[in-house]
């Protein structure tokens, strides 16, 4: 019966292949060994596995912090834009407001009617401009507040549109009243004393009671006569006992007439503006002497001219 050997030897030889020590391992431990290298290759193949997955775990840790950290920063951008907007849209619903007011002052300054008819910016509804609060307006919902400030938008809008209607028809008014002004006789054609006034009267000629319809002012023959107010000529020649007559029409049912003129400086059709020369006194007519007869007259009617005088 054959033994075999319980040991195995082992040879170790120099570079030059000369056997330098012999070892002898018995067989026994072989089985041992190779389990603990199967063991240390388990547990290096678990460590290095174990490794890279950390490592990807690290690595997708950091993309995600990268991302929320544009995120966050993409964040403080819009809450800053929206604040920015917010600021914006409360400054245009104060210039409204503004607006209102100054409105509302023309108006009175102006004497025009006051606006009643709702165009004003906080009568249709508008926003005060505390409405929309920056401090505030980040802690509501998104959706909420976007739609909130296109509501603001809307209201300005709308309010803008409005007023912009309220101040046109402001300067229409203002405009009809700087016309009706400058077409209204408001200073003296020359300078003088009355030498008869407005109303009944004896008559110079006659001896008899009678109605006089304008105003007599006596002054130098040659004296210049100026226009107490825009208009148009609508007579310039001889008219009876007027003399040398010039007639005015000035609009608005404003109708003024210059009689006994010397010499007649404008003709019929020709424009003619406030402070502008038209005739010279002389004594044409029925006259006793160098005068000017000067008439008023409102839709037809003969009214007193010192009424008109505001110099």
């Amino acid at each position: 019966m054959v033994m075999m050997k319980k040991k195995l030897t082992l040879l170790i030889f120099d570079g030059t292949g000369t056997p330098v020590k012999q070892t002898s391992i018995p067989r026994m431990l072989l089985p041992m060994a190779f389990m603990i290298v199967m063991a240390a290759s388990t547990v290096l193949y678990l460590g290095i596995s174990d490794y890279l997955r950390l490592k990807k775990e690290v690595k997708d840790v950091q993309q995600l912090r990268s991302s929320l950290q544009m995120q966050e920063e993409r964040v403080v951008q819009h809450q800053s834009q929206i604040v920015s907007f917010s600021n914006k849209i409360e400054a245009l619903n104060a210039k409204l407001a503004e607006l209102g007011n100054f409105e509302q002052k023309i108006r009175i300054i102006a004497n025009l009617e006051p606006n009643n008819d709702g165009s004003s910016f906080f009568g249709v509804g508008g926003s005060d401009p505390e409405d929309l609060d920056p401090t505030t307006m980040l802690e509501q919902d998104y959706q909420e507040l976007v739609r909130d400030m296109h509501v603001e938008i809307n209201e300005i809008d709308h309010a803008s549109h409005n007023q912009q209607r309220s101040f046109s028809t402001i300067f229409s008014q203002l405009e009809g009243k700087r016309n009706l002004l400058a077409a209204t006789p408001s200073i003296r054609p020359l300078k003088g004393w009355v030498s008869s006034r407005f109303g009944y009267r004896e008559s110079p000629f006659t001896g008899r009671r009678e109605f006089h319809r304008g105003l007599d002012i006596a002054t130098h023959a040659g004296s210049p006569i100026i226009a107490p107010a825009d208009g148009l000529v609508t007579f310039s020649g001889r008219k009876g006992l007027m003399g040398n007559m010039v007639t005015i029409e000035h609009g608005f049912g404003m109708v003024t007439r210059y009689g006994h003129a010397q010499k007649l400086l404008k003709k019929k059709g020709k424009r003619v503006k406030r402070g502008e020369t038209i005739a010279l006194v002389g004594n044409t007519g029925r006259s006793t002497g160098p005068h000017l007869h000067y008439e008023v007259r409102l839709n037809g009617v003969a009214v007193n001219p010192v009424n008109y005088f505001f110099n």
